[in-house]
């Protein structure tokens, strides 16, 4: 049995225990008119800490990550502060900040207005996650199943089932399959160009949402299902230093490779909306904002967009962003679209939210 599963059913029975002392009848009376809570799944654009008990080098539950988070608390959130998962519970009027599920610190509250399955480095290839020792999709999917069977304990078969009927489903992943799996290793590129690995890609998203999330959540009733596009991730700091010349430009093969993949996932998720009615899949681009923040940097106030705040900006992120980087690190992130060199700070973070969530808000709500 792994340490993840390990952790995961130790998290049950406490959580269970916990729920059952509450002795709750009901949930709580839903104040918003919106979903009543709101579930993230995907890699570290969404993650807020579940990676942070795993035997792996990919997580950041050590400052300076988290420096401007809740005065200076590292979560796990691979960012200074709030990444977009908080930015939209906010925003669909559930709450500040989504939980990781794996959190030893959850509350009945939390449970019942949504938390975060999201690992950080974990891809719809099933070799990413392998590679990065991280929690898999459909491993993520059994964490929810699990999640499902803690509130039902907590609130009734019928409280839980709208609960989960009603609520808003988040996630986005795809660039750790693109940069670390295959431009970074042999292991894809030996059998696969990069038409066929994206149309890989698309079969295990496909696979993932049908016989998992897709089908499951129909049989619930599930209402909205929100899947982000790969950004550009040919544009962030290590990228560039690493595939980006002397002069450090963006990867075009890496970006060419995301938008092949971008326009592979939309049309697929419109099949699937016809697929399972009742279920809405909702593609949401984030390429073409990222972009645009990333190329047109001053134009969001931001100073510098090529590089991060931790360390030299090129190459540091995890483990290799911690304590003995703080003398080098920037003294004010606001001024920084890149918090490390893979990802964004809480200001960043915060626009891109707010702009996709103006954008599709009238699907989402």
């Amino acid at each position: 049995m792994t340490r993840t599963l390990i952790i995961a059913i130790s998290l049950e029975i406490t959580v269970s225990v916990f729920l059952y002392g509450k002795s709750l009848a009901a949930a709580p009376a839903t104040k918003n008119k919106g979903p009543p809570a709101l579930f993230a799944f995907g890699d570290s654009m969404l993650d807020t800490g579940n990676n942070n008990d795993l035997l792996t080098a990919l997580k950041c539950n050590f400052r300076p990550y988290g420096r401007d988070f809740m005065g200076g608390k590292p979560t796990g959130r691979f960012c200074n502060g709030r990444v977009p998962s908080d930015f939209l519970a906010e925003l669909l009027g559930l709450k500040k900040y989504l939980p990781a599920y794996l959190d030893k610190g959850l509350k009945t509250e939390d449970l019942l207005t949504g938390v975060g399955f999201a690992s950080g480095a974990t891809g719809y290839d099933p070799l990413t996650s392998q590679i990065a020792s991280v929690i898999s999709m459909p491993n993520q999917l059994n964490l929810f199943k699990q999640y499902k069977r803690n509130i039902t304990a907590a609130v009734g078969q019928k409280q839980a089932a709208k609960i989960v009927a009603q609520s808003t489903y988040v996630m986005i992943a795809g660039n750790n399959d693109i940069a670390n799996t295959y431009f970074s290793t042999p292991f894809r590129r030996v059998h696969y160009d990069v038409p066929s690995y994206t149309d890989l890609l698309i079969d295990h998203a496909s696979s993932f949402f049908m016989s998992t999330f897709g089908q499951d959540l129909y049989g619930q009733g599930s209402r909205k299902i929100a899947v982000l596009s790969m950004p550009p991730i040919g544009c962030v700091p290590s990228q560039r230093t690493l595939d980006g010349g002397l002069r450090r430009e963006c990867s075009e093969r890496a970006n060419e490779a995301a938008l092949l993949f971008n326009s592979k996932l939309s049309p697929k998720l419109k099949d699937l909306s016809k697929q399972l009615p009742g279920s809405r899949f909702v593609y949401m681009d984030v390429y073409n904002t990222l972009l645009d923040i990333f190329q047109n940097h001053t134009k969001y106030g931001f100073e510098v967009g090529n590089k991060g705040c931790c360390g030299t900006g090129n190459i540091e992120a995890s483990i290799l962003c911690n304590r003995l980087q703080d003398t080098a690190t920037c003294k004010d992130d606001t001024k920084y679209v890149f918090w490390d060199s893979l990802h964004l700070t809480e200001r960043a973070y915060e626009i891109l939210s707010n702009e996709t969530f103006n954008k599709y808000k009238n699907q989402l709500l």
